[in-house]
């Protein structure tokens, strides 16, 4: 299976935490070194802890379900 649709896969388990809280998240791209860019949306995308949300739930969930991931950001 390719990496796009791994992290697709595991957005769909991300997503509904940040749904909760009136947010969404959308991929922007997933590049071969691992880089997943991603735009955080609705509640979450004026969020000033929008990059801790990021970083410390994104980004971890990620490389949790998606062997490969070095790095989520904000595109």
């Amino acid at each position: 299976m390719n990496m796009k649709k791994e992290v697709n896969k595991a957005l769909d388990i991300i997503r509904p935490r940040l749904q909760a809280d009136g947010g969404d998240i959308e991929l922007v791209d997933v590049t071969s070194e691992g880089l997943v860019k991603v735009r955080l949306t609705g509640a979450c995308g004026s969020c000033p802890m929008s990059q801790m949300t990021l970083k410390a739930g994104v980004e971890r969930m990620m490389k949790h379900l998606v062997p490969g991931v070095k790095e989520v950001v904000s595109a």
